[in-house]
């Protein structure tokens, strides 16, 4: 168990270090990246291809998807022998 004391110093030492690196970050001049020019239209197309996989998937490889039998199915007349 840590002493008050030692804790207290350990966190602000960390949170002094991460407001000295957020600063020098802020400092810098951010060119953009691979990520920032093709980012969004990379995840808007995986998105895409997802959705028309699981669509063609769905719709063509022939699953019975368990619908409703309520009007389909007619009862069995009972025997009582």
């Amino acid at each position: 168990m840590m002493f008050p004391l030692a804790r207290n110093t350990l966190r602000s030492l960390k949170i002094r270090s991460l407001q000295q690196i957020r600063a020098r970050q802020s400092h810098r001049k951010h060119s953009p990246d691979f990520h920032d020019n093709y980012g969004n239209a990379i995840l808007a197309s995986g998105t895409v291809f997802c959705v028309v996989a699981w669509i063609f998937t769905t719709t063509q490889i022939g699953v019975e998807w368990n619908l409703s039998p309520v009007g389909r199915v007619t009862p069995k007349e009972w025997n009582d022998e």
